[in-house]
């Protein structure tokens, strides 16, 4: 909550900046609105999603604070919102970053936010779709079968699927994946599963130097 609001006062300040000066991509162009929206969508996906996410797993000290996200042996919506407060942190700096260069509207950020907690959730439920409909959908958008990938608990696997609403750009990247999800199993090689529901240890996971994260 302490978190939410101070990046809450810091957005509003960015916003009544971006506003007084037209600074950013969407003051300096004129397209229809949609387009607009599409375009802030797209960049704040990429920027606040998949690129903070990617690093987050390439970056020693980052990957300390995400392992709590992938200790999770259990994996389900709820697992969306289950992040160390430093992730968080980093998150809500690179959304930041992707208003500013954008210079979006606050109602284009409001549509992303909504957007962007619903896949989410969406991505990281258990739920069982026919293998067609999923592979389909995951030409454009990440599935829940597409992420559960992401939460298996060795490497290669890991490191890959790093989007949230988009899956183009892990294809662009070359960090997709896609295979039989019943050989997936959920949690990390490098953690004790005994510890996956430990609030207390998983507070403090990024800080114990005895924990390999190479």
């Amino acid at each position: 909550m302490l978190i939410n609001l101070l990046f809450g006062i810091a957005t509003v300040g960015i916003f009544l900046w971006t506003e007084k000066t037209g600074f950013g991509l969407l003051n300096w162009i004129d397209l229809p609105v949609w387009v607009e929206l599409l375009l802030a969508v797209l960049i704040l996906d990429f920027i606040a999603q998949y690129a903070v996410h990617f690093m987050l797993h390439r970056v020693a000290w980052m990957w300390r604070f995400h392992m709590i996200h992938h200790s999770d042996t259990n994996v389900d919506a709820t697992t969306g919102t289950r992040h160390h407060p430093g992730d968080y942190v980093l998150r809500e700096i690179f959304a930041l970053a992707g208003i500013i260069i954008t210079g979006m509207p606050l109602a284009f950020y409001v549509f992303y936010r909504i957007a962007t907690i619903f896949f989410t959730y969406w991505s990281h439920a258990n739920i069982n779709m026919p293998h067609w409909l999923d592979k389909t959908l995951s030409l454009v958008f990440i599935t829940p079968n597409m992420h559960k990938f992401h939460h298996h608990f060795e490497r290669p696997w890991t490191d890959t699927n790093f989007g949230n609403i988009f899956s183009f750009w892990d294809r662009i990247f070359g960090t997709m994946v896609h295979d039989d999800p019943r050989k997936v199993k959920y949690g990390l090689d490098v953690l004790d599963d005994k510890n996956a529901d430990d609030v207390l240890y998983q507070f403090k996971l990024p800080f114990d130097k005895s924990i390999k994260t190479d």
